[in-house]
């Protein structure tokens, strides 16, 4: 099992504006310097906060299935399939873009959400017409592991659906409790910390490989077997995850960066 860490300082940097609207990109479009490339079809991540109510004019987008997940505040959108729409703090926008099709964005002041872009095959998606979907945080499923509570946004028995092979969860452990889970083989999860700080390490071997994350970090666990995987958060605070899991080889070609 690997386990990599990457910082902020180890993320893309963007920006929309003059600075209205600022990102952290653990993984970032072509030459804007993220050590993080790609992980299997998930193709970017970004995390951008609203210094004040901010509107992305219309811009297009085709093939990609763009993710938007409201941590806090509010996003607008509208796009030219005749939808008009706002979600709210928990709620998700998901475009599967297609053929193509053009949208704009308003992140209301004090905002914070992620950008996630899915690559499934790109010159069948294009033949596909675009579709939008939206949830707000109530239609997501909350399980529970004792203490540790698990949004189920996309895999069985979340409400999104998309082509490419992916399973999304935000996950909160309580200060100095467990959360573990399978990692089967050729997959990866790739996990952002929302909040906190813990350790993440192969499951049994807490003590040999543990890796230390905080707030921010970017976090790639990938194995070439089937393994578990545990993360534990820290004995003086909690810790949340948004957890994507994904093929680290697909059996289609993926865009080149």
């Amino acid at each position: 099992m690997d386990i990599r860490v990457y910082t902020q300082n180890e993320q893309a940097k963007g920006h929309f504006g003059d600075g209205e609207i600022v990102e952290n990109k653990p993984i970032g479009f072509p030459r804007e310097g993220s050590v993080v490339s790609r992980v299997g079809p998930l193709f970017y991540w970004a995390w951008a906060k609203s210094l004040k109510t901010f509107e992305i004019p219309f811009h297009p987008h085709s093939g990609f299935e763009i993710l938007s997940y409201v941590l806090n505040g509010t996003v607008g959108h509208k796009d030219t399939l005749g939808n008009w729409q706002k979600v709210t703090t928990g709620g998700v926008q998901i475009m599967q873009t297609g053929s193509g099709a053009h949208h704009a964005e308003e992140l209301g002041k004090d905002t914070e959400m992620f950008q996630i872009w899915f690559e499934p095959h790109l010159s069948q998606a294009t033949k596909r017409p675009p579709t939008y979907n939206q949830y707000d945080h109530e239609e997501f499923p909350v399980e529970h592991a004792g203490s540790v509570s698990v949004k189920q946004m996309i895999g069985a028995h979340a409400p999104i659906e998309v082509v490419a092979d992916v399973k999304m969860q935000d996950v909160r452990i309580p200060a100095g409790a467990t959360y573990s889970l399978s990692l089967p083989a050729g997959y990866a999860h790739a996990v952002v910390v929302v909040e906190g700080s813990g350790v993440v390490s192969e499951a049994g071997k807490e003590d040999v490989n543990g890796v230390a994350a905080k707030n921010g970090d970017f976090v790639v666990t990938s194995t070439e077997a089937d393994h578990n995987v545990t993360y534990q958060a820290n004995s003086d605070e909690d810790f949340r995850l948004v957890l994507i899991q994904v093929p680290t080889e697909v059996d289609y070609p993926l865009y080149r960066k």
